[in-house]
């Protein structure tokens, strides 16, 4: 069995792994040895920390010109 870290909960540890699983499908290398099938390859470089997620950093705002009529040239 397959131990995940401990900073991942589960179910952000399948999601993970199933994108690794679709892009080790589609043809992406595998960055563990072995001759796993892919499911369990995505698996292991998860649990290993080979593969991470990338946080979402929100877009930046400004809420003065988000409202603010757009300057017309000639009017």
């Amino acid at each position: 069995m397959i131990q995940r870290p401990e900073n991942l909960g589960a179910f952000e540890f399948a999601v993970l792994a199933s994108l690794r699983a679709t892009q080790l499908t589609r043809g992406c290398l595998p960055r563990i040895d072995g001759g796993h099938t892919v499911v369990v390859t995505a698996q292991l470089e998860v649990a290993e920390g080979k593969v991470i997620r990338m946080p979402i950093t929100p877009v930046a705002t400004n809420p003065q010109t988000e409202d603010a009529p757009l300057a017309s040239a000639g009017v």
